[in-house]
């Protein structure tokens, strides 16, 4: 299925994706640049096995994440979330993730969903298209975007849960809103940020916050999720404070256009939680 460029007709109110004429939403400027995406496994660290691939958006000719999202802008910010999402499940069937059991993260802007019913009917078109079950989508949103509205916020996370999705957020613990972000809302996954994870196995504060938001995250029956783990040693002191799903450059590097091998630890399949 090729990847075709999203455009929205600001004269016409909408075009072929069903989105009402009065959502704000459709009156982004057309996104004129393009964009592809890298893919790298969020990892159960018991089976071994990818539980997820996350999105991670690149220029279309390859170029990193930094030089693209400076071309993101509050006029085609709407634009640029509707076209991650194409590139991100189109990309993901083209790279193979079917003939896994992976789900598929995808990252997305909440300051640019304006309503959640209108603005997931591209993305369910295209999931429809390419042949990618819906139940299998994880929606990403990160505490380094101010959040205006956490009721808004709050409002997306119910309504994809509704529909079946399964909603994470990303580097908890280094953004806008923490702990008074999670009494608000609860999302199916949290994801640690790696200043968290960092040197771990050698640093007992951070030792014993990552162990209390565990603690608090079953409590609250939400699945962590630790991402940037880059040595052993990392991976080791994560297992034992029962951390399960893994992400990091230890285990594989994001691959462009591509779903990259995991590479465990030797003595991965020895570690307890």
């Amino acid at each position: 299925m090729p990847l075709e460029p999203y455009r929205l007709d600001s004269t016409r109110g909408r075009r072929s994706t069903g989105i009402p004429s009065g959502c704000q939403g459709c009156k982004s400027e057309v996104l004129d640049f393009d964009l592809a995406m890298a893919f790298q496994p969020i990892v159960d660290a018991e089976s071994g096995l990818p539980f997820a691939y996350e999105a991670l958006v690149r220029g279309g000719d390859g170029r990193g994440a930094a030089e693209v999202l400076t071309r993101v802008t509050p006029e085609n910010r709407y634009a640029f979330d509707q076209q991650c999402r194409i590139a991100a499940i189109v990309g993901a069937v083209e790279a193979g993730i079917l003939e896994t059991d992976a789900k598929l993260s995808i990252n997305f802007l909440p300051n640019a969903v304006y309503s959640p019913v209108a603005c997931i009917r591209l993305t369910l078109k295209t999931a429809r298209d390419a042949g990618f079950p819906t139940n299998r989508l994880i929606f990403e949103f990160t505490e380094n975007e101010p959040m205006l509205d956490t009721k808004h916020v709050r409002g997306i996370v119910e309504c994809y849960r509704k529909m079946g999705f399964a909603t994470a957020i990303d580097d908890f613990g280094a953004g806008h809103a923490g702990l008074g972000l999670l009494a608000e809302f609860q999302a199916d996954l949290l994801k640690l940020d790696m200043n968290l994870i960092r040197d771990i196995d050698s640093n007992w504060p951070r030792r014993v916050i990552v162990d209390g938001v565990v603690g608090m995250a079953q409590a609250l029956g939400i699945t962590v999720v630790a991402e940037g783990v880059e040595t052993a040693g990392e991976f080791e002191a994560l297992r034992r404070l029962g951390v399960r799903y893994i992400q990091g450059f230890l285990l594989a590097r994001p691959a462009f256009k591509a779903l990259p091998p995991i590479i465990l630890p030797q003595n991965a399949g020895s570690i307890a939680a």
